[in-house]
């Protein structure tokens, strides 16, 4: 039995947690994941953290540029496969009715009448750096310091808005780390002028590449999670094409 070891952005967890559940249904093969913002795997990455239970990394998520990065670092093989892009929304506790985020006007008012704003960490989160970008357009931030909350991830932002209790709290991050949370619903993306839309993408790294053992392993599940059949799931999970 092969155990292959992935680090991923938080935005591909719904994806690859799927992936995950069938590829070892199919193969018989283990997976261990560890799942947090992007620019936090990278730096885990490249700082050279060995993946869960003391292996290599097999396989790394993240968004196409910090691929290519660790392409050009010789940390991840030649090969990068992308899954799609992902937009940045707008959620609320399930049961809360949806605030009006169409405009520049109406998304400025809602975040103002919020009680907390939810969203990953800028200083390593993709979708936090497009919040605190969308903040600053909207000239806000200062009035809201005091009700940010950052988290290390989307995904541990959703889960938390899920279970607050609070009917004015707001939360945004990436489409895929709102869609497949239970207890939150999905209001709407951000205005265009506010959309920075990442891809994410996959890829072996150069060690696993080395080892005749782990390279087929990790080659099948990046094709699974990144192959035209896996689009319906990509899709629902939200991601773009």
């Amino acid at each position: 039995m092969i155990l292959l070891n992935i680090l991923s952005a938080g935005a591909a967890q719904a994806a690859v947690q799927n992936v995950i559940a069938d590829f070892k249904r199919d193969t018989g093969n283990d997976v261990r994941a560890a799942f947090g913002a992007a620019g936090a795997m990278k730096a885990r990455a490249l700082e050279g953290t060995k993946g869960n239970e003391g292996a290599p990394v097999d396989v790394i998520v993240l968004t196409d540029v910090m691929i290519d990065e660790l392409i050009a670092s010789g940390f991840a093989a030649p090969g990068r496969f992308d899954l799609g892009k992902v937009g940045t929304g707008v959620a609320v506790r399930s049961g809360v009715a949806k605030p009006d985020v169409s405009s520049a006007e109406a998304l400025r008012a809602t975040l103002r009448a919020g009680s907390v704003i939810a969203f990953p960490d800028p200083a390593i989160a993709t979708a936090g750096k497009i919040v605190m970008a969308c903040l600053e357009k909207l000239g806000i931030p200062g009035e809201l310091k005091d009700r940010l909350k950052f988290f290390p991830n989307g995904n541990a932002a959703m889960n938390w808005l899920a279970v607050s209790g609070d009917h004015r709290a707001i939360g945004i991050t990436q489409n895929s780390e709102i869609l497949p949370i239970a207890g939150v619903t999905y209001v709407a993306p951000l205005p265009d002028e506010f959309q920075a839309k990442a891809t994410y993408s996959a890829a072996c790294t150069s060690a696993c590449m080395v080892n005749t053992a782990q390279a087929p392993a990790a080659q099948d599940f990046v094709s699974r999670l990144t192959s035209r059949a896996a689009r319906p799931m990509l899709a629902a999970s939200g991601y773009e094409f």
